[in-house]
């Protein structure tokens, strides 16, 4: 080794010893694991192994393919997934320029912190709230309802409006926490613009319209097109803990397809095989994403 590179590597050594436990621990959990990938080409065996079960090749996923609800379950996967990814753009920025526009600190603050604090609670805890609060019986909504003559609605179990009410709780869940992002792109925008805005006239709809937007749009795009890797995950918590066999139909998701396949019906290599698919494209989205990332607004991961 040359004396240049080995007196740079005595001094950043302590950052490589820093690093060590990081690498050990993706090793551990986020590589090794993927020996497990061996499970879609067998019939997995567990009392034999990875490598002592009979090899199928690709026969669990022709198995997958011919099942009568794998079309429905990818349908209903990327349709929730979809339209998660559009109303999580969508509201947040919405709501960070009207956030944006309240002049009052304290007020906006609290408004802030009590939007985005539902983040941080999981869905077992969240859903156990909505069917409280949607329950035809005793139901808060319901109840409302009630005052205005309409019978009660069975919300979790239409399967029409399940799909919705998914995305509707998700937004509500995640959009104060997303809004941080945005209102701290507002920050980073030149305030001499919204000056010469008020010198010439605009209102505060306006400023919005013709400066906060357009500065906004490089992490608006940004966002958009990360956000393509999301397109397979339409959320395994929320769906598990609200979905019934009476929503099956509009509400499955390749997650939870996964989950009773694999885990209660004990057909491992199918599961792993629906989950490999779901990988592989989430994957090829996630690529195209930084491409289209990096090509619109010059971002780059390396």
């Amino acid at each position: 080794m040359p004396a240049g590179r080995k007196e740079k590597f005595k001094q950043q050594l302590p950052l490589y010893l820093m690093l060590l436990p990081c690498v050990l621990f993706v090793a551990v959990f986020q590589y090794y694991p993927m020996v497990g990938i061996l499970i879609a080409f067998e019939n997995y065996n567990p009392m034999k192994g990875f490598f002592n079960s009979e090899f199928v090749g690709l026969e669990n996923f022709r198995y997958v393919y011919d099942m009568p609800d794998t079309l429905q379950v990818l349908w209903n996967t990327i349709f929730i997934a979809f339209m998660k990814i559009v109303s999580g753009l969508v509201v947040p920025i919405v709501f960070a320029i009207m956030l944006d526009l309240v002049r009052r600190s304290f007020f906006k603050r609290t408004i802030q912190t009590t939007v985005y604090v539902t983040h941080f609670l999981s869905w077992v805890i969240l859903s156990g709230i909505l069917i409280d609060i949607l329950s035809p019986s005793g139901g808060m909504v319901n109840q409302v309802l009630g005052f205005f003559g309409i019978e009660p609605i069975f919300f979790l179990a239409n399967e029409r409006m399940f799909p919705y009410l998914l995305v509707a709780t998700h937004t509500w869940k995640e959009f104060g926490y997303g809004t941080i992002i945005y209102l701290a792109a507002i920050t980073s925008i030149d305030t001499s613009l919204y000056e010469a805005a008020v010198m010439d006239g605009a209102n505060r709809f306006r400023q919005a319209c013709h400066i906060t937007l357009p500065g906004l749009a490089p992490i608006i795009i940004l966002m958009a097109t990360l956000s393509l890797g999301s397109v397979l995950n339409a959320g395994f918590d929320q769906v598990f803990n609200l979905y019934s066999p009476v929503v099956y139909k509009t509400g499955d998701i390749l997650d939870t397809f996964v989950y009773r396949i694999g885990l209660l019906n004990n057909q491992y290599g199918v599961a792993t095989a629906v989950g490999l698919f779901k990988s592989v494209v989430s994957f090829l989205f996630i690529v195209t994403g930084y491409r289209l990332a990096y090509k619109f607004s010059g971002y780059r991961v390396f």
